[in-house]
């Protein structure tokens, strides 16, 4: 009887894994297709609002115009060289400010958060520069450091500082205290204790502001360029709107869309590595596949 029992478990227990696995890949599948018939339907009715006079083109451009401007661009550059340039220095400068802001992000909020009197101090100066315009800072730092790439980066990188500070600093809040007493019970030092309990502890909130972080890395890039610049995707925009070319305005902000995106796909894959150590959450694991 027991044998009977066991094999009837095992055979109603396989058909529900099935039918999970089954319903999975149909989201997904349903997903692709409304993404995909949002698309058809926001680039077609578009199409057909300016072949049928209901919207300018002129003011408003057409898929038809956004795509023979990229086009363009890709065959014969753009006023200021290669389009391929223009977003090579838009991505450095992206990157490098990201990586600036990241860093001082996380020294600041981890040593704030670990030392209260320093929070005390510092705190309100912080608060201070974070409610200030960034179109405001833009053009201060546009004064001081000219319009090279200089001046970007740092736009980038304060963009990027606040957000992964104020992370980092909650997240150093919201550490369990007991682990942090265990952990000098058991002699450690203070670095110890930071960089084995703390910094690991806080590293969920700091992984979760990298995605917004990385897109203000891009925006602060940008917004700089707008405000004065030499070369970047920032630059053909602000021409593009001079010129009263929106077909090119729509076209330089599509290519930032496809750099924000797949920036977004490669930070997912970073937040995968780097917190492979935790346990799936509840609806990854009653969901696979997703």
């Amino acid at each position: 009887m027991s044998n009977i029992s066991l094999d009837s478990q095992a055979a109603g227990t396989e058909p529900a894994g099935l039918n999970l696995a089954q319903r999975a890949r149909r989201r997904k599948m349903l997903v692709l297709l409304g993404r995909i018939g949002l698309f058809v339907l926001t680039i077609g009715g578009w199409q057909l609002a300016t072949v049928y006079g209901l919207v300018d083109p002129f003011f408003f451009g057409s898929p038809l115009g956004i795509a023979l401007r990229l086009w363009d661009w890709i065959q014969h550059g753009t006023a200021y060289g290669s389009i391929w340039l223009q977003i090579g220095i838009t991505l450095e400068e992206s990157l490098l400010g990201f990586a600036v802001g990241v860093t001082s992000g996380i020294v600041f909020g981890v040593l704030l958060g670990e030392i209260p009197y320093l929070a005390d101090v510092i705190g309100p100066y912080i608060k201070m520069v974070n409610a200030l315009p960034r179109i405001v800072l833009g053009s201060i730092f546009v004064m001081w450091l000219g319009l090279g790439m200089s001046s970007k980066v740092v736009l980038a990188a304060v963009l990027v500082f606040f957000v992964v500070f104020f992370n980092a600093f909650q997240g150093v809040r919201s550490v369990d205290r007991n682990l942090v007493s265990n952990a000098r019970i058991l002699g450690a030092s203070r670095f110890d204790v930071i960089w084995h309990v703390v910094f690991p502890s806080a590293m969920t909130w700091i992984i979760a502001s990298l995605h917004v972080a990385l897109g203000f890395s891009i925006i602060g890039a940008i917004v700089g360029e707008f405000l004065g610049a030499q070369k970047g995707l920032g630059l053909v925009i602000a021409t593009a709107q001079n010129t009263f070319d929106a077909n090119g305005v729509f076209g330089a902000m599509l290519i930032i869309g496809v750099i924000a995106l797949s920036a977004e796909v490669l930070m997912s894959v970073i937040e995968k590595k780097l917190l492979s150590w935790q346990p799936p959450s509840a609806s990854e694991s009653n969901m696979p596949g997703i």
